[in-house]
């Protein structure tokens, strides 16, 4: 009885209500903060910034020939065979075949989530270039030319999808760790190449970082492809991918 008088009180009480959600929800407001609102922020500083300036930033130029110096035959091969695997089409039969296998595992939910994320990261990074119209690097002679616009790098936005897709779809389990190390290692390997080809800046890299990342979160946090098991409202039995969760039913009813 003393409990529900308590809540009664609380639900009367706006600053405790507030102050309640707040503690309840402050994980998933910091990730929202450090995954998506970040990220988007920059994206959109670096895009304002080469709208007004289409020779790039200060940093642009002196870290492309700090790289450029290094070059020799042998990071010449390793970077052509990093730019192979970090292709978009590349990553098309990875995430075809992780697909198959949600499918037949009847995770539909991570399966949703997998299809969204890649489906729109390609939309985005497609638009973005055709919006910027920015120019590849001109520094020197590439062993691998490129042709088409160049703002936001497609090979980093492609990187951090993937790897993000890989992390999400594992975050309850010990896979995630080993999925963090080298996906992060993957991603760093994918910008070197890139800049090491001077067919990309290094704002290239970062806006396509950027803008991958608020996405694959942002998508992370509505569908919610990390939950395997959720409990119906009676707490009767446990349901799988296969099934809405309460408020998605009430979405769905509303509409």
């Amino acid at each position: 009885m003393e409990e529900v008088k308590t809540v009664n009180k609380e639900s009367q009480s706006p600053l405790s209500f507030l102050k309640n959600l707040l503690i309840a929800r402050w994980r998933s407001l910091l990730f929202l903060l450090i995954g998506v609102y970040l990220p988007l922020q920059v994206f959109e500083i670096l895009t304002v910034k080469l709208w007004e300036n289409q020779a790039g930033l200060p940093w642009d130029v002196p870290i492309l020939l700090a790289i450029h110096s290094t070059a020799n035959p042998q990071l010449d091969v390793l970077a052509v065979t990093l730019a192979i695997v970090g292709l978009p089409w590349t990553a098309i039969p990875i995430l075809g075949a992780i697909a198959l296998i949600l499918l037949l595992q009847k995770r539909w939910r991570s399966l949703a989530y997998l299809l969204t994320a890649s489906v729109g990261s390609v939309i985005i990074n497609r638009t973005a270039k055709e919006l910027m119209h920015r120019v590849r690097p001109q520094l020197w002679q590439s062993i691998v030319p490129e042709y088409s616009f160049a703002f936001p790098s497609g090979h980093a936005m492609t990187s951090i999808t993937l790897v993000a897709i890989l992390l999400f779809l594992t975050w309850a389990s010990s896979w995630r760790w080993l999925v963090l190390m080298f996906g992060s290692l993957y991603i760093i390997a994918i910008a070197w190449c890139r800049l090491y080809l001077g067919v990309h800046f290094p704002s290239d890299i970062l806006a396509g970082w950027m803008v991958a990342l608020g996405w694959t979160v942002g998508v992370s946090l509505i569908i919610k492809p990390y939950i395997t098991q959720v409990k119906t409202v009676d707490d009767e039995r446990p349901e799988d991918e296969t099934t809405l969760l309460p408020e998605e039913r009430k979405l769905i009813a509303e509409e």
